[in-house]
């Protein structure tokens, strides 16, 4: 009942109503937040504007649905991208001359084809039928160079196959055959292979105007294929592509994705901060404070009028990371510090630390400077060199032991290989017994350790936690662990 009642308001839409509908999916998924009620208020502009002047159009539903700089340039780009309408132009080929039988349709059209058409306003998608693409068949369309014609067709086409779900660049050949057999390419075939079996010169001529005409009409069809993936298939083919990086080793990663990651983690780390970092105090409802219930209404002989409740006050955690800067670890490094310090809503008295062979506070680096290029100073004082577990842990038991209390979580992120130096197991065995909780972040899959120069099967039983962490995945999980546990 609900397919049908959703089908039957889409027949009832009113066809002018439809363009812009599409168009506000495209802008959706190009990355534009548009509410139902903004929805609403487009549609009222357009109603006020019409179609006949794009740019007060456009300047229009940009004050409707676009709120901010980034948004406008996107919505911009969107709308001129949606509403091109150069599809069926004058080709430009020297050799190129319209069949004899165009030249009244011509005269009296031939302004509309440059850029436009009949449903120029329309914009992608924008015929619902009727007018000659209703009547004539696609053969006489080719022959008559019926430009208007053949765009309203491939927009009736196109809508009748679904083309806005268009998904990724694979799916264009399909799309582009799907329209062309929807406009009847397959009788134009048919005509062209019986025109060539003729030896006649006018059939001869006809199967060429008609084999011009399809291949023309092939190219036109795709461009107007691969306009829709751009619009509609955009913000899908973002988000395939952030989950696959949230998935991918950090340390395999291309350098061209390492920017796209930062903005992965600032966005992971905002939504994070807002749902850990608001309402530090929580109302136990069922939890009835009855000795300040009694006092507070002592006026009224212990009456409870006002009831108190109990409330339960929530402290960010205290976080102390120690980030091994080493070989590869040094990229899942880099992450982890921006993650967390991009989390400063949610977590107080974060105190970094980098270590390679030695160790060394980090926190006031990361504090006075952006921390991209505070990482980057970092990584170029202490490190990519040898790693040194037993020296690192040793300076941290003597500088910065006392500070660790029993609201303190401890994360240590390296691959627990120490060069076959001493491990000093027993510093990480205190450290245990100190901290709130000790977590350990390994980039190595668990089949690597305990292999070679690994130590991690002596560290990880004094851990509160040991796991994988090699995708920022991980990190999100590592972290939303760590808010969890605070609450």
């Amino acid at each position: 009942m609900l397919n049908e009642g959703a089908a039957a308001a889409a027949r009832s839409e009113p066809s002018f109503t439809a363009p812009l509908r599409r168009f506000l999916i495209a802008a959706r998924s190009a990355g534009v937040r548009i509410s139902s009620a903004e929805s609403i208020d487009a549609m009222r502009a357009m109603d006020v504007i019409g179609f006949s002047d794009r740019i007060a159009l456009r300047d229009s539903l940009s004050l409707v649905v676009a709120k901010s700089v980034e948004e406008k340039q996107i919505f911009n780009d969107c709308f001129e991208l949606y509403f091109q309408r150069n599809d069926f132009a004058r080709p430009t080929e020297p050799n190129w001359r319209p069949s004899p039988d165009a030249e009244d349709e011509n005269e009296n059209g031939g302004d509309e084809g440059e850029g436009g058409g009949p449903t120029a306003g329309n914009g992608i998608g924008g015929g619902k039928g009727g007018g000659k693409a209703a009547g004539e068949t696609l053969a006489a369309m080719l022959l008559a160079d019926d430009r208007a014609a053949m765009a309203q067709a491939m927009e009736i086409a196109a809508e009748q196959i679904g083309l806005t779900r268009i998904s990724f660049f694979t799916q264009t050949n399909l799309y582009t055959r799907r329209i062309l057999e929807r406009m009847g390419v397959r009788p134009v075939e048919r005509e062209i292979e019986a025109l060539r079996k003729d030896s006649g010169d006018a059939a001869t001529e006809r199967a060429n105007r008609l084999e011009a005409g399809r291949e023309r009409l092939r190219d036109q069809v795709r461009d107007f294929v691969e306009r829709h993936l751009a619009l509609f298939a955009k913000g899908e083919n973002e988000k395939f592509r952030e989950e696959f990086l949230k998935q991918a080793k950090l340390s395999n990663m291309d350098r061209r994705d390492r920017d796209r990651m930062r903005v992965i983690v600032r966005s992971i780390a905002k939504k994070l901060a807002e749902k850990y970092g608001r309402n530090r105090k929580k109302k136990n409802r069922g939890q009835l404070d009855t000795r300040k219930t009694i006092r507070r209404n002592m006026a009224w002989d212990a009456i409870p009028f006002i009831t108190v409740w109990k409330q339960k006050k929530i402290d960010k955690p205290k976080v102390m990371v120690l980030c091994d800067v080493s070989g590869s670890v040094a990229a899942m490094s880099q992450f982890l510090l921006m993650f967390l310090y991009s989390m400063n809503e949610a977590l107080s008295n974060i105190r970094s630390f980098a270590f390679a062979g030695n160790l060394i506070e980090i926190s006031d680096i990361l504090e006075r400077e952006e921390i991209e290029p505070a990482i980057a100073k970092i990584l170029q004082q202490i490190g990519f060199g040898s790693s040194n577990y037993g020296n690192a842990l040793l300076d941290f038991e003597e500088g910065y032991m006392s500070a660790v209390d029993s609201k303190t979580t401890v994360i240590i992120l390296g691959d627990g290989r120490g060069n076959y130096n001493d491990p000093r197991t027993d510093i990480v065995m205190r450290l245990s017994e100190r901290a709130k909780r000790l977590i350990w972040l390994n980039p190595e899959y668990r089949s690597s350790w305990g292999t070679g120069d690994s130590d991690m099967p002596r560290y990880a039983p004094y851990c509160h936690g040991a796991s994988v962490c090699n995708t920022v995945r991980h990190l999100e999980n590592a972290v939303t662990d760590l808010l969890k546990g605070s609450r």
